[in-house]
């Protein structure tokens, strides 16, 4: 294969990938840059253990790891372990997987790599999901938990930090083609603080546009809301750091690498150049 067919295959995979991103479903939200907060990353961290590691596991991660975010052992032990487990144990849960299985329909998964998983080559990042999943639940009384979600539709999950979110209303808009000759049709659901919805049908007529879903989020709280959202900001940079702990070292020692290589490049340059002055 020549260097011009492996070129356009590359450009052409990335094309793909890029599109897949951009059409995988409900639009993902950037999520704020804390990797290098570590007061965000040891908030993470008390909330991951609060709230997440009650059902999930982080099997591929120890507690006595969390001294790099600037914790000590002490502070581990005191504030993140709750059993006789000891800080170099691994982040492991007791429920069992086929009881798990049994009461959300699917066994929680480990999320030791989580942010690394849910990342799109040359499209959002793995904590760009966790950002906008975490901040996208609503009431839905027709689920079995009583909870939905914009990203994971039909989600197993209950939303288990919603205390700290609080009430919220959900109001989605979709413009579809409707049934016979009745042409394009609004459709407009609105999901109370209960999670019973609300269903209006509206035809449209002259509509030239595509089907389009629009979604709105009414807080009770709003600035309950925006605590909450700061917490989940916090919460994914430390599940970022927890799916590569060693990523800013690597970012840092691969700047070096490039800078060396530029230097080598301008001596084998000059060298070059030298070694053939004479030579006609």
């Amino acid at each position: 294969m020549t260097m011009k067919k492996l070129l356009g295959l590359l450009i052409l995979m990335l094309a793909c990938t890029g599109v897949q991103a951009a059409e995988g479903g409900y639009h993902l939200e950037k999520a704020p840059a804390r990797l290098n907060d570590l007061p965000a990353l040891q908030n993470g961290a008390k909330l991951f253990v609060n709230y997440c590691l009650n059902c999930h596991a982080a099997s591929a991660m120890r507690y006595n790891r969390l001294k790099d975010i600037g914790l000590t052992d002490e502070q581990i032990k005191d504030n993140l372990l709750f059993s006789d487990g000891k800080v170099g144990d691994m982040m492991t849960v007791a429920m069992n997987a086929k009881e798990a299985k049994e009461w959300f329909g699917a066994a929680p998964p480990d999320l030791s790599v989580i942010a690394r998983a849910k990342s799109v080559n040359a499209g959002p990042s793995g904590a760009d999901y966790l950002y906008t999943y975490l901040r996208t639940f609503y009431r839905d009384d027709t689920r079995p938990t009583g909870w939905n979600n914009l990203v994971f539709p039909s989600v197993g999950m209950p939303h288990v930090l919603w205390e700290r979110q609080g009430p919220r209303e959900l109001t989605t808009v979709a413009m579809h083609r409707g049934e016979g000759e009745h042409g394009w049709e609004r459709v407009t659901t609105t999901y109370d603080v209960n999670g019973a919805a609300t269903v209006k049908h509206e035809p449209v007529a002259d509509y030239h546009g595509h089907e389009t879903m629009e979604t709105r989020f009414t807080a009770k709280d709003p600035a309950r809301v925006q605590a909450y959202d700061n917490d989940v900001a916090d919460l994914v940079a430390f599940m970022s750091w927890m799916a590569e702990p060693v990523q800013q070292h690597r970012v840092r020692l691969g700047v070096w690498v490039l800078i060396f290589l530029a230097f080598f490049t301008v001596i084998t340059w000059r060298l070059n150049a030298v070694y053939w002055k004479d030579v006609k």
